[in-house]
């Protein structure tokens, strides 16, 4: 499932569209597809790891891959899209994810203080939002999108390695200081994720993630699929704790 960062690539790659008229718009997404052509691309922005082009008169298709989603700038696949828009000057194609139409403002929609990537990211209320779910382990909570928009599962493995906290751990049993450290490192870690990436050299950057040894103590690293998210994830026994509420 491709991450924030990767989403932020979508949005800046994509970026030549703004300002452009859709010309034509078809593929096998359940959407109106008659409402697109003739609406002029007002901004292209990504909330975590949703992809948004905002049109005129307070329309937005809004794009999320899901784990399988990709896409294609000026060409195409000899598949389906699931959405094809064209432009006077090229076209964009998405396949295998799911694609909506929003109505009204964005900003009515979003709050963008919680996309971990944005300006307006806020720390603190990342914080706050984590206090209110004690009983939350940590390896679900860097994946509630309402925490924390774009962080994947990548992300969270790196992060909690870094910061040396058991993927298991409870969120109530952080000391103010460690939960500090993990709200810090999931809105780092997404940056340097964003620079590895566009450089082609993020995985040669992964610590734990898809790895079989821990950098720390040359040991086997723990492999499991955790928490209410069941996604897989690698950690350390010895260096990463165990946080509980005893």
């Amino acid at each position: 499932m491709p991450e924030g960062p990767s989403i932020v690539i979508l949005r800046e790659e994509a970026a030549a569209f703004a300002g452009r008229t859709i010309l034509h718009a078809k593929g096998n997404a359940k959407i109106d597809m008659q409402r697109l052509p003739g609406r002029r691309v007002l901004a292209l922005r990504s909330f975590g790891k949703q992809f948004l082009i905002e049109l005129s008169n307070d329309l937005t298709v809004r794009v999320h891959l899901l784990m399988f989603g990709s896409y294609r700038i000026n060409e195409g696949w000899d598949i389906a899209p699931r959405l094809n828009l064209v432009f006077d000057e090229g076209e964009l194609n998405f396949y295998n994810g799911s694609v909506r139409l929003l109505e009204g403002s964005l900003d009515a929609l979003y709050d963008w203080r919680s996309d971990v990537m944005s300006d307006h990211w806020d720390p603190k209320l990342a914080r706050a939002k984590l206090r209110k779910m004690p009983h939350a382990l940590v390896c679900d909570a860097l994946l509630d999108q309402t925490v924390f928009a774009g962080v994947g599962n990548i992300i969270k493995n790196e992060v909690l390695f870094r910061i040396r906290v058991h993927p298991l751990s409870k969120v109530g049993a952080l000391s103010p200081y460690k939960l500090r450290e993990l709200v810090q490192q999931a809105h780092v870690y997404t940056f340097e994720f964003l620079a590895w990436k566009k450089a082609h050299v993020l995985a040669k950057h992964w610590l734990v993630h898809n790895r079989g040894r821990c950098p720390r103590h040359d040991i086997p690293l723990q492999r499991a699929y955790l928490g209410k998210t069941h996604r897989r994830s690698f950690f350390c026994l010895h260096c990463q704790k165990l946080y509980t509420e005893d």
